[in-house]
């Protein structure tokens, strides 16, 4: 087998099982990689407050955040693509005059989780991180990402037409959509740390499930697509193993992530 420098793992879906944990089976795992020399890494859309909760236990050394918008390696900050306090306003604006002014907004800035929930996120996941509550009135703060909770697929294109100069994505576990800057995809930070690790993409393997990793998972060496994956990623992955809820990750890494020592 190849070597790799970096396993990189999306979150939901991915590293944590549906109850939003890590098994003792991936952790172990995952320490077993480290300790033949490979790099740790996170890429997901959480928000630098959301994934906080998962840091203590995965101690990764790359850590990217808002969907691409900000990366770090072992805590400096190597990448950053951040939205004016004007764009930002601007952008919730657009939204709410597409969808109507209820509609529900989270905007991840570089030190907050910003939301105007009509239900507290942690009611339903403990470990959800810190959310600060918002009515945006006056919001005035710069933005690394703008999500948007959109229930028809026509107002979708009318925000994405508004905002042309975001890249936007759905999660497919619900409606909602994310905003970020053109260029802040999981795949343009990746090609920052690699510049700052001073690694190649394929030297990387990734681990992904949902529509905002297929350009992670096509860039890397190889791409592994989750058995709970939506169709899409699992057809423009290089492979598919087992769920997130059947220990996939640690079933896949003792079998072979784990044998060839890195360089």
């Amino acid at each position: 087998m190849e070597s790799y420098k970096l396993l990189l793992f999306d979150l939901d879906g991915t590293l944590l099982r549906s109850d939003k944990t890590i098994s003792a089976g991936t952790l172990d795992a995952l320490q077993e990689c480290r300790k033949k020399g490979m790099l740790i890494g996170i890429s997901t859309s959480r928000s630098g407050q959301n994934v906080l909760p998962f840091l203590k236990e995965i101690q990764p050394d790359l850590l990217i955040t808002s969907g691409g918008a900000l990366a770090s390696f072992r805590d400096e900050y190597i990448y950053k693509a951040e939205f004016s306090k004007e764009e930002t306003g601007q952008m919730i604006a657009a939204a709410r005059s597409v969808c109507g002014m209820d509609c529900e907004i989270t905007i991840d800035t570089l030190d907050s989780h910003y939301w105007n929930y009509k239900t507290d996120p942690k009611e339903s996941e403990q470990n959800w991180g810190e959310t600060i509550y918002t009515d945006y009135n006056g919001f005035a703060q710069s933005a690394l990402k703008m999500c948007v909770e959109i229930f028809e697929e026509q107002k979708a294109k009318q925000l994405q037409t508004l905002l042309k100069d975001c890249d936007c994505i759905r999660f497919s576990d619900g409606y909602w959509y994310k905003f970020t800057k053109k260029n802040a995809t999981k795949e343009n930070a990746i090609l920052e740390a690699c510049a700052f690790c001073q690694i190649r993409p394929e030297e990387i393997m990734a681990f992904g499930d949902d529509y905002a990793d297929i350009g992670m998972l096509e860039l890397c060496g190889r791409g592994i697509a989750m058995g709970n994956a939506i169709d899409e990623v699992k057809k423009r992955a290089d492979l598919v193993i087992g769920g997130n809820d059947e220990d996939g990750i640690a079933n896949y890494l003792h079998k072979w992530g784990c044998l060839t020592r890195c360089p």
